[in-house]
């Protein structure tokens, strides 16, 4: 708990909002994504699909093969309390849907499946998008594919493997326009997938780390992130890390505030 507060505390102080922004490839980013308002059509959908995984009282046996979670002592689960402790928030799922909308990337990535409420957002913020979604965990796996088949989510296809078996072959065979890292908070993990998927980054890709500050590995592998040659915006909100590959701009860092 102190190591978040502190963590916090230091974000708040260097970070800053729209005004504190002088690059007009994030200003924009900002004012017309962050601050924007979500369709109302998604917010319901989206919050269709938080009750219905909030109220899931089935139970069932988690594999965890990341770091593991702070808060279960075991691996018999119920599926509501995964949604409401490891699973996306409100909060972060409204914005996830604002910046596929904005970005409206055509191929999508996801390492990180869990019960599927940040794939959904996903899905809801580019019906059209294909959408790749990798878990390791066989009983986690088919409660997503039940959540997604149950609100038509169809432009989804997950992968019940694990990341370092299904990764390889995915990001030497296509680029993707949009990764999203939710499945491994470990430094020297968090760093391997990083490297293995810039092989599929395109000058416009879009990279977004999860929980950037959940722990000191975190935070380190996040400043080695900021500093790879072939990265130049970096965004952080705190509890994500974005990435942008924009050759045609100085390499920058933005802390800010969402």
């Amino acid at each position: 708990m102190w190591f978040k507060l502190k963590s916090y505390f230091l974000f708040f102080k260097k970070s800053t909002n729209k005004h504190g922004v002088h690059s007009p490839f994030v200003y924009n980013l900002v004012t017309t994504c962050f601050n924007k308002k979500t369709a109302s059509d998604s917010l319901k959908l989206m919050n269709s699909i938080l009750n219905y995984s909030y109220n899931n009282n089935t139970h069932i046996v988690v594999n965890d093969f990341g770091k593991g979670s702070k808060i279960f002592k075991d691996s018999n689960r119920e599926v509501a309390k995964i949604a409401k402790v490891a699973g996306i928030s409100k909060k972060r799922a409204v914005l996830l849907i604002r910046l596929i909308t904005y970005f409206k990337p055509k191929t999508i990535l996801e390492l990180g499946t869990s019960v599927g409420l940040s794939t959904a957002a996903l899905s809801i913020g580019n019906p059209k998008a294909s959408i790749i979604t990798i878990e390791g965990c066989k009983n986690t796996a088919k409660k997503a594919e039940e959540l997604f088949s149950k609100f038509k989510l169809s432009n989804i296809k997950l992968i019940n493997r694990e990341f370092k078996d299904a990764l390889p072959k995915l990001v030497t065979n296509t680029t993707f326009d949009f990764i999203y890292f939710d499945g491994n908070h470990q430094k020297e993990a968090t760093l391997n997938y990083f490297k293995q998927c810039l092989v599929a980054a395109t000058n416009n890709s879009v990279f977004i780390f999860d929980d950037i500050n959940w722990s000191k590995e975190m935070q380190e592998a996040w400043e080695e992130i900021k500093k790879n040659p072939k990265v130049t915006i970096t965004v952080d909100t705190y509890f994500w890390g974005i990435v942008f590959f924009r050759t045609q701009q100085a390499k920058q860092h933005f802390t800010i505030r969402v």
